[in-house]
């Protein structure tokens, strides 16, 4: 909904230069990516992290924060592990299960 009413703005004649930057923006991101995705022999992020074996983890909730150091992670995601499938953080992908000892 903002996307197209940015679209709209940008569209209208209150704000011209608008067009002109929008548009290169979109053309730097659309060449950055295809740039990226020319090279097919490496891996993509998501099949580099779907390569580690889920986490397992004593309790029920989990803090994952992406990296030990707090300048390479992101923000704090508290992951419940209530499900018997593995959890996933929304921010980097890593996978967690509870470890049950019986």
């Amino acid at each position: 909904m903002a996307s197209s009413l940015f679209k709209t703005l940008i569209k209208s004649k209150k704000y011209p230069s608008m067009s002109r930057s929008f548009s290169l923006v979109t053309t730097q991101v659309s060449n950055h990516t295809a740039k990226w995705m020319q090279d097919t022999s490496k891996k993509s992020p998501m099949e580099l992290i779907n390569e580690v074996p889920p986490i397992k983890v004593e309790g029920r909730i989990v803090a994952c924060e992406g990296d030990n150091n707090p300048a390479l992670g992101h923000p704090i995601e508290y992951i419940c592990l209530d499900l018997e499938a593995p959890a996933v953080c929304k921010y980097c992908g890593l996978r967690y299960v509870q470890d049950h000892h019986h």
